[in-house]
This record gives structure tokens, C-alpha cells and sequence, in this order.
């Protein structure tokens, strides 16, 4: 690295607050599903921004989508209708189980929309005393306020305190746990990931969402699904929800969900949806933002969701993560190093031995970026985009890095 080069990381992070430990390369540019640095180096980008970059780095659809849209206008107030609203706002609702949309700007800010419109069906319909939330251990829902209260790492971090009262925290996948907590006359929502991510990358079993689903419904208590990190096509499905089968062999429906991270593919936007009964409760002065619902905003939406739902992409995304699982599985039974694997989709992780920040560095320095997730998982949220040959790529690079000493 030039000295040049290094003195702008260190300038730029001296002038940064100090929230992330700074990575050892200046990114550059990016293509389909590969980063390049500053001097040259070459990954094949399996974090995508944390499962962000759903089509991959310059896609020509989305640059020439925010080109067009740019010119034309970018920002209006929320109480305008403009073309790429209306289809942003037709594409989410048509092909899901909703009725309204909400569009934010962020995860953090959906699950906000989410807690409020909660507590506020719950006080329309039962009272002031119901605005009980419940959670899980091993969440995480955002680092706002509300949706940091519902995240289970507000019990380490006490500083924050005082958070929202009323939220109680039970197992995931134990459905005894939340019968114990949940209470008619007090419990305003249960917010769920379908897939945790931060959390260790944990799926939700089938029959345990169905028994929240009933549960929910023998309450009367929206059932709220946090897909930030696991929708937008991850599951091979258009929602995270989809893929997950009650016993009719349907798609287990929430009540609302969130979105964010992969609905804009790079651009910052998120979106709350919910079922009439529910969205109804929300009216003029209860929430509001500056931002959301932008027509670059929605454009961006639009042509991400039209590319997801076109010929044979979400099906190729249920191929690569079979491909994905089968590989790893190949390598912990050849290389007995890997000890764990987990994840659903293309939202994957393996645990090893090897410290986890060493493991994530090596695996950078061989060509391959990926995350962590959980104490001690490498999680690896390809582009949906990724083909076999991707797959292969970087199933290579971890089987040559587990070769590795450390």
C-alpha cells in the first residue's frame, strides 16, 4: 500500500467517529460480484454490504435506473404521488400477502414504523395498558431507540438506558417461551427474523412460526417479521415469509413486515407493509419522514423488485444456495476443520476453530470478503446475482485458507 493511500484511511478515520475497526484496503469500485481496492486487488464480495448488494456491484439496470431518475426529479414531500412510487408501491403489495406500504429510509427506521404502528392499532383496540412487545434472545432489529430496545444487546449496554418499557424477550423457536410472556389485554406486537442475522444466522422452524401465527391470531396481536437482512429475494422467494410452510403447505403470513438492505441493492431505502387491519391505524400525524418514498428512492425499488421477480432469478438463488450448503458440508467432512454450518438461502455461515476475526481476515487476504455473524460465524450473503462459478470461487478460497496455519 502507497503512503498516499494509507494516509487517507488514517485521515478519513481520525476524522470518523470510532465505530468500526477500519479494514486494511481503500475500496474502489465494483462489478457484478467482485470489489476492487485502490491498488489493484480483486474480491469476490460474498458480504455485499452486509446482504445489501442484492444485484451485485454497477449493475447496468440500476446505474442507468438512478441515471434516468435523477434527471427527471429526486425529492418531493411524501403527499405526492409520482410514477415510481405508484410502481414501487403496485410491485411490493401485488406480489405479497398486504395491503399499504410505508417507505422509509433505513431498517432501523421500518422497525420503528413497525413498534409505533403496534402499540398504536393495540391502544386503539384495547386500551392504553396494551403495549407489551415481545422479542427474542439473539436479536437484532436496529440501533434507533425503539428498535434498539427490542434488540437483546440492550442488556449490554446499559449506558443507553433508560429503553422502552414493556419488552420482554423470549426463545427462539420455543414457543412455551412466548405463551409465557404473551397476554391478551397487555401484549401489543411480536416482532420476529424469520432468519436471525446478527444473532448467529438461525432459521425460524416452520412450526414454530405457525405456532406464533396461531397464538397471534387467538390474541388478537400483530405478528411483525424484521425481513431486513433475510428478504428481498435471500430465501429464493420475493419475501422471506414465502418460504416458510404452515401445515396446509402455505406461506406462514405475518401481519406487517420490514424491509431494507437488499430492496435497494446499495441505495439507502427500507419499507414497512401490513394488512389493512393493521396499517388503519396509522393516519396523518402519527409518523411521517422528509426522505422516504423519494421518486429516486422508488426507482431504485422498482427495478430491484422487477429484477428479482424476472424468469428463473429466484429459482437460481435456491440453486446457488444448495450448492453453497453442499459445499461446506463437503469441506467439513474433508478438511474436519469446519464446525458448525448454518443459515437458509443465500444468508449462510460456518464456524471453524480459528479466532473468527482471523478467520474473516485471512479469508480477505485470498480473495474473499465476507462478515461475521453471532460470536464466532463467517457469514457469507452473496449478490443474488451469484452463478456456480461464484459459488465455486469461493468455496476454493475457504478450502485454501482452512489449509492455512494460523
Amino acid at each position: 500500500m502507497t503512503q498516499d493511500i494509507q494516509g487517507i484511511i488514517d485521515e478519513t478515520v481520525e476524522m470518523n467517529m470510532k465505530l468500526y475497526s477500519p479494514q486494511a484496503v481503500m475500496l474502489e469500485r465494483g462489478e457484478g460480484c467482485y470489489a476492487y481496492d485502490t491498488q489493484g486487488g480483486k474480491c469476490l464480495d460474498f458480504a455485499a454490504g452486509i446482504a445489501v448488494a442484492s444485484l451485485g456491484h454497477a449493475h447496468p439496470k440500476l446505474v442507468k435506473t438512478i441515471s434516468d431518475q435523477a434527471a427527471k426529479i429526486m425529492a418531493c414531500q411524501g403527499s405526492y404521488v409520482t410514477d415510481a412510487k405508484h410502481e414501487a408501491t403496485k410491485l411490493l403489495v401485488d406480489n405479497g400477502c398486504f395491503d399499504e406500504v410505508y417507505f422509509s429510509n433505513s431498517g432501523t427506521e421500518s422497525v420503528e414504523l413497525a413498534l409505533k404502528l403496534a402499540r398504536k392499532w393495540s391502544y386503539d383496540n384495547k386500551g392504553p395498558e396494551c403495549n407489551e412487545l415481545i422479542t427474542f434472545h439473539n436479536s437484532f432489529h436496529g440501533r434507533t431507540y425503539g428498535s434498539a430496545s427490542v434488540t437483546e444487546k440492550r442488556n449490554s449496554q446499559p449506558f443507553f438506558n433508560p429503553y422502552l418499557p414493556g419488552v420482554h424477550f423470549a426463545h427462539f423457536n420455543d414457543l412455551a417461551s412466548v405463551e409465557a410472556l404473551v397476554s391478551k389485554e397487555k401484549t401489543a406486537g411480536i416482532l420476529i427474523e424469520p432468519v436471525q442475522g446478527e444473532g448467529g444466522l438461525t432459521p425460524a422452524e416452520d412450526g414454530f412460526l405457525q405456532g406464533l401465527r396461531a397464538l397471534c391470531d387467538r390474541h388478537d396481536i400483530p405478528l411483525i417479521f424484521d425481513e431486513i437482512q433475510c428478504g428481498a429475494g435471500r430465501m429464493g422467494t420475493l419475501y422471506a415469509y414465502q418460504s416458510f410452510k404452515g401445515e396446509n403447505g402455505q406461506p406462514i403470513e405475518p401481519d406487517v413486515v420490514c424491509l431494507a438492505k437488499g430492496i435497494g441493492s446499495g441505495f439507502p431505502v427500507g419499507a414497512v407493509l401490513a394488512k389493512k387491519k393493521f396499517a388503519s391505524a396509522m393516519v396523518p400525524g402519527t409518523h411521517g419522514t422528509t426522505y422516504g418514498g423519494n421518486p429516486l428512492a422508488c426507482a431504485v425499488v422498482a427495478c430491484v423488485i422487477n429484477e428479482l421477480q424476472s424468469q428463473g432469478f429466484l429459482a437460481n438463488v435456491q440453486a446457488m444456495s444448495s450448492k453453497l450448503m453442499d459445499g461446506l458440508s463437503a469441506l467439513q467432512s474433508s478438511s474436519n476443520k469446519i464446525n458448525r454450518i448454518t443459515g437458509k438461502g443465500l444468508m449462510v455461515g460456518f464456524s471453524t476453530a480459528v479466532p473468527i476475526k482471523d478467520m474473516i481476515g485471512a479469508l480477505r487476504k485470498n480473495g474473499l470478503m465476507t462478515t461475521q455473524a453471532g460470536s464466532d460465524l463467517v457469514r457469507l450473503t452473496p449478490p443474488l446475482i451469484a452463478g456456480e462459478d461464484e459459488i465455486k470461487e469461493a468455496l476454493s478460497i475457504i478450502e485454501t485458507t482452512l489449509k492455512q496455519d494460523f
